[in-house]
């Protein structure tokens, strides 16, 4: 966050336990990301498909966000 603004997101935990989990992944992990800096806030639409990473993704953002 730079000057009120989501400049850059980025997850560094995320489910990767299975192909299926790296599959989903690979897609949602980069749209979540770029969906954050665009909305610049949490108010994120979830992935189709993703919906445990979307859910995890938009709280965790939410709580760094919460700490700023």
């Amino acid at each position: 966050v730079t000057n009120g603004k989501i400049t850059a997101a980025n997850a560094v935990v995320y489910p990767q336990n299975n192909g299926r989990d790296v599959e989903i992944n690979s897609y949602a992990v980069p749209a979540l990301n770029s969906e954050a800096v665009s909305a610049n806030s949490a108010s994120i639409d979830m992935i189709s498909g993703a919906t445990f990473t979307s859910e995890g993704y938009i709280g965790s953002l939410q709580s760094a966000l919460d700490q700023l």
